[in-house]
């Protein structure tokens, strides 16, 4: 691996300014590579090795970045679009000079965890089909999820092309049902789960999730028609075009609202709200690694 490079080069790469720019900082002499005033913007330095100041900042090189973004609604995931806005705006410059993309992608209306890096190697190794990494995802389902819909999951949906997913993991986590139907069970002297809840506590919960936007006419439609919502929590191992919305399709039911809450060991920081990011930890990142090599090594 090359390890000299230009001095205005490296400052440019981390965005420090324009190359012209930095090549009249440098003539005067405004920065020192180990101590020593320099006034050639051309000179070889090590960025990983020689001490480089600029107007007294320690410059601290780096080439790579790996960033978790909770991806709002109404972003897509690309690095760039002529209609809509991109993930990429959510960062700042000093980020995005690294020409950082997504690792994958969300749909536009979908929420939750999105990685960006410009590591291409890390990104080709989550994302290769032979990996199946598995991706988790929580999501409002207008209709009731029972065991025969967490059986079909588990052996393979058939989606509207033909193609039959691998297997993946359905968990039921909660259910809205109508008034009526918790009055019905109460007087069959069936017991409420906990985890169960009336649609007017749904519709409550709901007007909280900006991210149904498009969506919000059809859940109320099914509040209206007295339809059971479903809260769950699912785990594939694959990623096709529009798979979970469509995976509950080939079982008659409806995706109203969908955030992706894991990829292979990383979970999504809860902390962060709808548009907020942060870089990943050196913790998290050697958890990527480590799970690809683990997977490679099942292979």
């Amino acid at each position: 691996m090359k390890s000299k490079m230009r001095l205005d080069k490296m400052l440019g790469n981390l965005g420090y300014g324009t190359r012209s720019g930095l090549k009249a900082l440098v003539r005067q002499g405004a920065v020192t590579v180990n101590g020593v005033r320099v006034k050639d913007p051309g000179m070889q330095i090590d960025p990983h090795a020689d001490e480089v100041m600029l107007e007294g900042e320690r410059i601290v090189y780096r080439d790579t970045v790996y960033v978790m973004l909770h991806k709002p609604a109404g972003f897509v995931s690309a690095t760039e679009d002529n209609r809509d806005h991109t993930v990429l705006e959510l960062l700042p410059e000093d980020l995005r000079v690294f020409s950082p993309f997504p690792v994958g992608r969300l749909d536009k209306d979908t929420e939750g965890l999105l990685l960006l890096t410009n590591d291409g190697k890390l990104s080709h190794d989550l994302l290769s089909p032979r990996k199946h990494v598995p991706k988790t995802y929580q999501a409002l389902v207008a209709g009731h999820v029972g065991s025969e819909d967490i059986a079909t999951f588990a052996t393979g949906v058939t989606l509207d092309d033909g193609y039959v997913t691998l297997p993946a993991a359905l968990r039921m986590l909660a259910e809205a049902k109508p008034e009526a139907n918790l009055e019905a069970d109460g007087a069959a002297g069936i017991e409420p789960e906990a985890s169960s809840f009336t649609l007017e506590e749904a519709i409550a919960r709901l007007d909280s999730f900006p991210a149904l936007g498009a969506n919000r006419t059809s859940w109320r439609e099914a509040v209206d028609a007295g339809e059971p919502l479903s809260w769950i929590e699912l785990t594939i191992a694959e990623g096709k075009y529009h798979q979970v919305k469509r995976m509950f399709e080939a079982v008659g039911k409806k995706v109203l609202y969908l955030r992706r809450s894991g990829m292979g060991p990383l979970p999504l920081d809860e902390t962060l709200a709808p548009g907020e990011w942060r870089e990943l930890t050196e913790d998290e990142l050697e958890r990527l690694r480590s799970y690809k090599k683990t997977e490679e090594q099942t292979q």
